[in-house]
């Protein structure tokens, strides 16, 4: 059993899987395959960039993925589709065991997972890249870059942080910048500085509200990410965060 206060608990699970050095495991190994893709997209390699978790500080030891974002340009001779296509089938890739997602590729790097980005920048003077959409077979416009300084400055850190900790730890479908806008959301107008009980209300949000509310990216106001999760997924969420908030304990939530 917790004999600690609840906010130093919760604060002592965040420090407990926090990187304790850079680069982590997750990111040498990603030094790796981007080697790989850079015989992959030969001259038409603008650059590669991480683009999740260890790019925005909200990375978890232990749990996180490594997302490579791969920006393509914008004359590249392929539609989206075709790009990822290659990717996926590229023969360089093949030993680290690529499997489709959705907007990106998992791979396999010495044990940890990395999800590959392929997306083509758009014309001018931007940073708005299409990407393709292997579950609808379509594309969608976003800025990573935008995501990026929005979940870094976003003074929620932590209580993201301590939601990615609890999504891996009960082992829920939840693609990470759908969660971290949520969190954002759940906590709209509540005080920093009081860890345990925003999570607490980031769990009312979930159980309360989350299956019908629609998340937006802030990059481009026609890509709904709700729709990243089915219906059934939401509601295994909403489920989860229930039976959490019956907890007797804050260890029976978080460990």
């Amino acid at each position: 059993m917790a004999t600690m206060d609840p906010d130093t608990y919760v604060k002592s699970i965040v420090a407990k899987y926090a990187l304790l050095k850079r680069p982590s495991e997750a990111e040498v190994a990603a030094q790796e395959i981007y080697e790989v893709i850079k015989l992959w997209a030969h001259e038409w390699l603008l650059d590669v960039t991480y683009s999740g978790s260890s790019a925005k500080g909200t990375a978890i030891r232990g749990i996180a993925d490594v997302d490579l974002f791969i920006s393509l340009k914008n004359e590249t001779p392929a539609t989206l589709g075709e790009i990822y296509t290659s990717l996926v089938n590229y023969k360089g890739l093949k030993p680290y065991q690529p499997r489709r997602q959705n907007v990106s590729i998992g791979v396999k790097v010495n044990g940890r997972a990395i999800d590959l980005v392929p997306a083509k920048k758009q014309s001018g003077n931007t940073t708005d890249h299409s990407l393709y959409r292997s579950k609808a077979e379509t594309w969608v416009q976003t800025n990573v870059d935008k995501h990026i300084n929005l979940i870094k400055n976003c003074q929620r850190l932590d209580e993201i942080r301590a939601l990615k900790i609890w999504r891996a730890q009960h082992k829920l479908d939840f693609p990470s910048f759908y969660l971290e806008l949520t969190v954002i959301k759940a906590l709209n107008g509540k005080r920093t500085g009081q860890l345990a009980s925003n999570v607490w209300t980031v769990l009312e949000y979930l159980r309360d509200s989350f299956v019908s509310a629609a998340i937006i990216d802030p990059a481009n106001t026609n890509n709904k990410l709700s729709d990243d999760l089915t219906l059934a997924d939401k509601k295994l969420v909403k489920e989860k965060a229930g039976v959490c908030l019956k907890a007797s304990n804050w260890n029976q939530i978080l460990w």
